[in-house]
């Protein structure tokens, strides 16, 4: 296990943070506890076959990578008024959101999950708490962060009561650039309450110096909803993961992801869902595309527990590959523990149909045009996915930008 980062990090700095944003002891305690673990935790759990990892996130150079006491953005947090939309340090302080933050902080990411989660836990200095109390619906919560240093640490609690429902779109983009390469970490915890519903989309667009790690889960209650919409186009590398725990019986989840790789870019990308409760639905859809020597690793798994009775579950993820140096791996699982389950998965791994290809050219669409036509129409099942219309818009937009800046 890597510990370069124990140089520059210690019980002091931890303090510091914390003393800054005058957090309350029991916070202190959590970063604390959270930083002693990483003598002892793994780093996150990656696909590794005789001879190769496929992800190598313990070789990162930590050391030089991570200064949080130097960290810089700019924040944009803004919801409707009968939504409490606060940044971090405001909700924690708050008289009646500050016992919602300390019960639910850590509830759904354990902040020891493993040494990046750890890591992030000792060290985040920016986050935003979203809270909707019961029987509110609510639409447009937007939040955008625009990074301006380094390391960034970023922390996202949100939480529904019964009844309710929201929509949110978070952005991660680069602003002022540094010398060298930069580490953006996101944490961020969905607490889905009976009957409500939780549309998270997320488009990651840091500059491609960053190495970039972030872990979004969701617990979901009775009846209860919680759909993600998982971005990445930006980043030299990234590690993404979204899980959703289907506790309650009745409740479901939906996640959509996406990603576009060129050049060197590296995208892994897990989706998980976990059966616990009767009678619950899931449907998990991927696609991505790589370009130039860019590569992919995508995992998904749908567990269904030994009590998960009637389960519904399904996932699909494509590839598609533009060029000989690309490269893309794809490892669907299914562990079923309950006999009750109606289960699918299936993932592919290819290129530009030939035959479509030369359909579309001996009708006088030249190449580079059918061939940005055939990878629009590719994404389509995804973008279809996406309820919120301005995370569509904005992918598509990516998308094509990347399309046509093809040499």
């Amino acid at each position: 296990m890597s510990t370069q980062v124990h140089a520059s990090i210690d019980e002091a700095t931890v303090r510091q943070i914390s003393e800054e944003r005058g957090e309350p002891a029991w916070l202190l305690e959590t970063r604390l506890d959270a930083l002693e673990a990483l003598d002892e935790i793994a780093f996150p759990d990656v696909i590794r076959t005789p001879g190769r990892t496929w992800t190598d996130l313990e070789e990162l150079d930590y050391e030089s990578l991570v200064d949080p006491l130097s960290a810089a953005e700019e924040k944009d947090q803004v919801g409707p008024d009968e939504v409490e939309v606060l940044p971090f340090t405001e909700a924690v302080d708050a008289d009646e959101l500050g016992d919602l933050v300390e019960a639910h902080f850590g509830s759904v990411v354990d902040p020891q999950t493993n040494y990046l989660t750890a890591l992030s836990t000792a060290l985040f200095t920016t986050g935003t708490v979203v809270y909707v109390p019961e029987g509110v619906d609510a639409e447009d919560v937007k939040i955008r962060t625009r990074m301006h240093s380094r390391s960034l640490f970023n922390y996202t609690l949100v939480v529904t009561e019964e009844s309710s429902s929201v929509t949110i779109l978070e952005r991660q983009e680069s602003g002022d650039e540094v010398d060298g390469d930069r580490y953006y970490s996101g944490i961020t915890e969905v607490v889905a309450g009976e009957n409500s519903y939780v549309q998270f989309g997320n488009l990651q667009d840091l500059d491609e110096t960053t190495y970039t790690y972030a872990l979004k889960e969701a617990t979901v209650d009775t009846y209860g909803t919680a759909d993600w919409i998982d971005c990445n186009v930006g980043s030299k590398l990234t590690k993404s993961s979204v899980e959703s725990h289907l506790d309650g019986d009745s409740s479901e989840t939906k996640i959509v992801a996406a990603f576009y790789g060129h050049d060197d870019q590296h995208f892994d990308v897990d989706v998980r869902v976990w059966h616990n409760g009767e009678h619950t639905t899931a449907d998990l859809v991927t696609r991505g595309v790589i370009d130039d020597r860019a590569r992919s690793v995508y995992e998904g798994v749908q567990h269904v527990g030994r009590d998960a009775w009637d389960t519904n579950s399904y996932q699909r993820e494509n590839t598609l590959m533009l060029s000989d140096e690309s490269e893309a791996d794809a490892s669907p699982k299914l562990i079923i523990n309950n006999h009750d389950t109606e289960a699918s998965h299936s993932a592919t791994v290819g290129q530009v149909s030939a035959e479509d290809l030369l359909y579309m050219t001996s009708r006088g669409v030249n190449e580079r045009l059918a061939k940005n036509m055939l990878v629009e129409g590719f994404y389509v099942p995804v973008l279809e996915e996406i309820e919120v219309d301005e995370l569509r818009e904005e992918l598509t937009e990516r998308i094509r930008e990347r399309l046509w800046s093809r040499t």
